[in-house]
């Protein structure tokens, strides 16, 4: 509980509070401390501020504050002491935690003296138009005609600032002993009073009444202290009732009174043990969370401690690499050396101090989250509602507050272990005077992010990133890939990017993958070969970008047509250039004997004629007697046999024959059209507004043909 000790302190006096107050703003402060800073302020001057009755807290302008100059480190140094304000000479001090604060600096008259008044027991009154700043926000109000009394007393802090007092007493002693008390035996829970065995036996004989009382050990009498009932709370507003309900627009606990003719009278109130368990429990669930960024700070202290550890490991190990690395050098090495060893121990030096700041400052967080959740769990444990939802507020934000401070950015580290140079000691003897490190390394291996890789179609996508806590500076990244075949790699991306998307590969075909950073200082080493299977069917469309303007397509660019008396052409959207690749199309209409052509074609064929007119272009134009082969506009081939409504055109391209040809309702159409294909080719077809069709990829080879040595399908864009 050593870490909750803060969390017990006044922040003016530094002790244990004493009689705590709740201000407005949440904060407590030492009853006597109020009264130590209060300052009188002038009628003319009097700043608009909340009232004292703590009911909820009001805006105040904080310009105000400043043309008091209670808390200028360039002003004189005024202050108060009760209703008198001291010399301008007066210099500010500081309590015990860092809070300043303002005492006179001649005393103050009779009137202010800080005694209890005579035969009272109680403060005397507070002078009029008394300003009260809170030390720790510097929040400021005017007291009431109340003054100090219509603060609400913190009952539940006065609770844990006794127990934990008590717990970190070393032994009870006993209350009876006039001098030097010895340790106490037992205590009376009737008479609650602690004996040691002398004053027990002298003061409480176990006779007559005192027979009846019960005796315990003492750690059990200070436990039935702890948790023995208080006392009801009574209004501040009215001193003479209970409170019983709790205001949920003023957020504090009222009484019967406060309802009737009140200004809570208005207001929306709950059940006073209602919202006393909803708080608890908001505070609990709080802590939950808070508990486990305290769990996650514990593990990375112990981390931050480890790479201490690591550090110096690696230090001595840079180090003696690079007394052996001078060793080896000749005579004129030796005067370079210091200098370079410096340079390795301001480096270590360096990363030290970050992790310790850092294991230093993390420590403080935890340190102060632990106080509070601490200080939580014994505010928790009070059974006085309406003292603990005086507070409750208060400490669900600072709790949620505290837990937002533990964010992602605040558990990792701020330097790495690692010490990024190399000894260049390839120089000439001439050059020796220019030996430096080198402020980096070649880049780390890439990491490749498998749940961003994948294949679509006859395309790759691939994601990679750098290794984690890796400081070492890239250039650039070199993305590799085999051709499908086992064969060698090739470069098919070099550039700033961690994601790229290759397209154009083959179908069906087994890739492998992998990338590599580089860096002024060379290229770093491979990322694990990642393999990728692309898709077996060649999937195609019709490509609306390429075709010509007369062109229309339909059925998600399946079923193409066209509105022009002439011929015109439009390609798939894939090519192909190995495998063996099979697909139809369905004539839909057929109008006036046209003549279409189908088959394949450059990417850079004329789009206004028919299909076969010029040399970018190999098909078989048909009418509905006969067809003819035809490229660079020769004709060849006339074969009997036609197409009308309703018939199938296929087309069969062999890359590993390297050959084309066609069928015509499931009948081969004549003798293979073309041979000695290789390249990138696009499936094809010319057509005019007699003329509708519907294609069909990605077919099965027709049982009668026989594919030649190389089966894989595939395309290259």
């Amino acid at each position: 509980m050593d870490e909750m000790e803060e969390e017990l302190k006044c922040p003016v006096c530094g002790s244990f509070f004493r009689e705590p107050i709740i201000l407005p703003c949440s904060h407590n402060i030492c009853l006597a401390c109020a009264r130590n800073i209060l300052v009188q302020t002038p009628d003319a001057e009097s700043p608009q501020s909340s009232r004292a009755s703590g009911s909820g807290v009001s805006d105040y302008d904080y310009l105000d504050l400043d043309k008091m100059s209670l808390y200028s480190e360039a002003d004189s140094g005024y202050g108060s002491y009760g209703g008198f304000v001291s010399a301008p000479t007066t210099p500010c001090q500081k309590s015990p935690n860092g809070v300043r604060v303002f005492p006179p600096s001649v005393p103050p008259p009779p009137q202010a003296q800080h005694h209890l008044l005579p035969h009272t027991g109680v403060l005397p009154p507070v002078p009029r138009n008394s300003c009260l700043t809170c030390p720790q926000c510097h929040r400021s109000l005017t007291l009431d005609d109340r003054g100090l009394r219509g603060f609400p007393k913190n009952r539940v802090l006065e609770g844990v600032v006794d127990r934990y007092q008590q717990s970190k007493a070393a032994a009870l002693k006993c209350q009876l002993c006039e001098k030097s008390p010895r340790e106490a035996t037992v205590m009376c829970e009737q008479c609650d009073v602690f004996y040691c065995d002398p004053c027990r036996l002298r003061c409480h004989p176990p006779r007559g009444p005192l027979a009846k009382h019960r005796l315990v050990p003492p750690a059990q009498g200070r436990i039935s202290r702890r948790t023995s009932p208080r006392k009801i709370s009574t209004c501040t507003e009215h001193e003479l009732e209970n409170l019983s309900m709790y205001c949920v627009q003023c957020k504090t606990p009222v009484c019967y009174q406060c309802l009737e003719d009140g200004k809570h009278s208005t207001h929306e109130v709950k059940a006073l043990g209602a919202m006393w368990k909803l708080h608890k429990g908001q505070l609990s669930q709080a802590l939950n969370v808070l508990s486990d960024r305290a769990t996650e700070a514990k593990e990375f202290l112990v981390q931050l401690r480890n790479m201490v550890q690591h550090i110096q490991e690696n230090g001595v190990e840079f180090e003696a690499c690079l007394v052996a690395q001078c060793d080896a050098l000749i005579e004129a090495l030796n005067r370079r050396k210091a200098q370079l060893l410096s340079r390795v121990t301001k480096e270590h030096e360096h990363k030290l101090s970050v992790v310790r700041d850092q294991i230093s400052h993390c420590t403080v967080k935890l340190r102060q989250t632990t106080g509070l959740m601490e200080y939580c769990l014994e505010v928790i444990k009070e059974n006085d509602p309406s003292g603990f939802l005086q507070i409750s507020d208060a400490l669900i934000r600072r709790v949620h507050m505290t837990e937002n401070q533990w964010g992602k950015g605040s558990l990792t580290p701020r330097m790495s272990s690692d010490f990024d140079l190399t000894l260049d000691s390839g120089p000439l003897l001439q050059t020796i005077h220019q030996l430096d490190f080198v402020q980096m390394k070649v880049p780390a291996a890439p990491i490749l992010q498998l749940e961003e890789c994948c294949t679509q179609t006859n395309s790759a996508t691939l994601s990679w990133k750098q290794p984690p806590l890796s400081t070492i500076a890239v250039d650039g990244y070199i993305l590799e890939l085999d051709d499908g075949n086992g064969g060698q790699f090739r470069e098919v991306y070099v550039g700033t990017e961690m994601i790229c998307t290759v397209d154009g590969l083959h179908f069906n075909s087994t890739y492998k993958s992998r990338v590599k950073a580089f860096n002024s200082s060379g290229v770093g080493q491979y990322s694990k070969t990642l393999v990728m299977q692309t898709s077996e069917i060649a999937w195609f469309t019709f490509d609306p970008a390429s075709a010509h303007p007369d062109i229309i397509l339909s059925n998600d660019n399946l079923t193409v047509t066209c509105n022009s008396y002439d011929d015109r052409v439009v390609m798939g959207n894939t090519g192909f250039s190995r495998g063996v690749h099979y697909w139809e199309m369905t004539i839909d209409r057929y109008d006036n004997h046209p003549d279409p052509a189908f088959g394949i074609a450059r990417v850079d064929v004329m789009k206004d004629v028919m299909l076969g007119k010029d040399d970018k272009a190999w098909a078989m134009y048909v009418d509905n007697n006969r067809s003819w082969f035809m490229h660079n506009n020769s004709h060849t081939n006339r074969t009997d046999g036609g197409i009308s409504k309703g018939a199938t055109v296929g087309v069969l391209l062999d890359f590993s024959r390297g050959i084309l040809l066609f069928l015509i309702n499931d009948e081969q159409q004549g003798p293979v059209a073309f041979n000695t294909l290789e390249g990138m080719y696009y499936p094809a077809i010319s057509l005019n507004r007699n003329v509708q069709v519907t294609l069909h990829s990605g077919l099965p080879i027709p049982d009668f043909y026989t594919p030649g040595e190389s089966e894989a399908a595939g395309s290259v864009c």
